[in-house]
């Protein structure tokens, strides 16, 4: 049985086994891929050159948009490489490198999404004191934070992972290095070091719950009707958001092991992975009436300078 100090690669789930079917993976996986450049880049493009969007709710969707870039950047060139190739093999330095920016951009954009929430709210229940409450420190502030709990999230569950000794083979069950997938193949006798990564993504997980019900009970907790349900309505997309995050992430990292199963783990992992980055900017910029201003004042200039 290998352990970890020989395994020098890891095999990554094989999408298809036949030619035809790599092929047709690779060109769905580039159409999502560049779907979420797309839109990503054209949010992160609008919000850095136009003046009128410089204000606190475009300034945490420029940070989102650049944080879906590097989450799907994380996953999905690799395996899109594969699928092209025929291969399965990803290093193990690549793999450990994979699991350390997963977490650190998923981590951030859940705390970024919930920064989002509050601004919301605050602009509804409290307009008065927004400016006061979130200036350009405390947004900058916030967003430092959001991007440093990613930062000691991912080296934390990193470190933790990859110090277990790994004695069941090398082959991960997921089209990139998961988590749940590397701790399968830790040794039995590393049990309590299995417990301690497990409780690390307890933690993270009931600390991302922590986040979503304070949200709503602020809602909640609003004196006036019409208040409520102007929050909610503005909140619904940012809860929306948070809820497929929580549940799916939760799902895929605690499920018991008899609930697993490669098309299930599979379409969940997608559900939090891939989803979100190519969703993001529909749910939350493209139906913006400032956004599309931009947009359209922006190509108008590219027009004009190559006539």
């Amino acid at each position: 049985m290998p352990n970890s100090s020989s395994i020098s690669e890891f095999l990554l789930l094989a999408l298809a086994d036949t030619w035809q079917l790599q092929l047709l993976h690779f060109w769905l996986l580039l159409g999502i891929y560049l779907a979420a450049l797309l839109g990503n880049g054209l949010i992160s493009t609008a919000v850095a050159c136009d003046h009128r969007l410089h204000t606190p709710m475009y300034f945490f969707l420029l940070n989102l948009a650049l944080l879906d870039l590097g989450c799907i950047s994380t996953t999905l060139p690799k395996a899109m490489a594969n699928a092209l190739w025929g291969t399965r093999a990803i290093s193990y330095a690549g793999c450990a490198a994979q699991v350390f920016f997963f977490v650190f951009f998923l981590s951030a954009e859940y705390s970024l999404l919930t920064m989002m929430s509050y601004d919301r709210y605050v602009a509804i229940c409290k307009p008065l004191h927004y400016r006061t409450l979130l200036g350009s420190r405390a947004c900058a502030t916030m967003a430092a934070a959001a991007w440093g709990i990613g930062f000691f999230n991912s080296l934390l569950h990193t470190a933790s992972t990859f110090s277990l000794p790994l004695c069941q083979g090398n082959a991960v069950d997921q089209f990139f290095c998961e988590i749940p997938h590397i701790l399968k193949l830790s040794c039995s006798k590393s049990f309590k070091s299995y417990l301690r990564e497990v409780g690390f993504l307890l933690f993270s997980v009931c600390l991302a719950l922590v986040f979503f019900v304070f949200i709503v009970v602020a809602v909640l907790r609003m004196p006036s009707e019409q208040g409520r349900h102007k929050a909610f309505s503005t909140c619904v997309p940012h809860l929306a958001v948070l809820s497929l995050f929580v549940s799916t992430a939760t799902f895929a990292y605690l499920k018991s092991p008899s609930l697993s199963s490669p098309s299930l783990d599979l379409v969940v992992t997608v559900l939090y992975t891939v989803v979100p980055p190519v969703m993001n900017p529909i749910i939350y910029s493209m139906r913006n009436h400032e956004i599309k201003q931009a947009l359209r004042k922006l190509f108008g200039h590219i027009l004009l300078w190559h006539h």
